[in-house]
């Protein structure tokens, strides 16, 4: 199973991103698992036809700790894509990162992993606050990968460094490390240059550029991923390409080119 966290700035395109690679990653044959790590609770919802699944948190608060079985929280979307969202507290109340650890503890202790018997797991994390819920996926061995996703905008590579560091500050207990950076096209002046550079002084690689496109509204507005409204884009031509290029990375060999 291969265990991959997706960390970005809110509001960059993350959940767009994952997404659209587990739809291209279940189209190449894999189990795919999306888990949205995202108080917002909308990771999945253009998996799951533009609806909105129940959260971890909302069904522990509805049916208590000990009511709550895996039908309950996991569900299948687009293409096979078992979809879970962690959810967040009551607005104003309690602690967003909390309700993440809450979640993934419950998945484990159900053995999610183990009935489900995914070939990927994508966790879809907000990184504007690296606190200790939304570290979880890096510190406590959820995730042996992580893509920081990231566009050429001051505030997008802010959130982006300060992953890279919180993920480094792990590096010498096994935990998870950095993979690659993928670029989030904004059409910001010299962004591949802007965004090369960053991902060199920071160690990293860009390993895909996503290109800006109406494509990506264009098949929200039906609450579908690019890969299934719109398969034939140029933009699902780059989602396919991604995700190829993670499972290379990853599983360290050479995949055919997607098509």
């Amino acid at each position: 199973m291969v265990k991959i966290a997706i960390y970005g700035k809110g509001g960059i395109g993350k959940s767009t991103t994952t997404s659209n690679l587990s739809a291209a990653l279940s189209m190449m044959g894999y189990r795919v698992m999306q888990i949205g790590c995202d108080p917002k609770a909308d990771s999945t919802k253009c998996v799951m036809g533009g609806v909105k699944i129940p959260t971890v948190l909302d069904q522990l608060r509805e049916k208590g700790t000990d009511g709550v079985e895996l039908e309950d929280i996991v569900f299948e979307g687009f293409n096979g894509i078992l979809c879970v969202e962690a959810g967040g507290p009551t607005p104003g109340i309690g602690c967003a990162g909390l309700g993440i650890i809450s979640a993934l503890q419950k998945l484990e202790e159900l053995d999610a992993f183990e009935v489900y018997k995914p070939d990927i797991v994508l966790y879809d994390v907000l990184g504007d606050v690296v606190c200790g819920g939304f570290a979880m996926p890096i510190r406590d061995g959820y995730a042996e990968h992580i893509f920081i996703v990231t566009s050429g905008e001051m505030m997008a590579l802010f959130a982006a460094s300060n992953i890279s560091r919180a993920v480094d500050n792990f590096k010498n207990r096994g935990y998870a490390k950095v993979s690659g950076i993928i670029l989030n096209e904004r059409k910001v002046e010299n962004e591949d240059t802007i965004v090369k550079q960053f991902a060199k002084e920071e160690g990293h690689t860009v390993i895909q550029k996503i290109r800006r496109s109406d494509a990506v509204q264009r098949a929200e507005d039906l609450g579908q991923t690019v890969i299934e409204a719109l398969p034939d884009a140029d933009i699902a031509e780059d989602y396919k390409e991604c995700a190829r290029k993670i499972m290379e990375i990853c599983e360290g060999i050479e995949l055919e080119k997607c098509v």
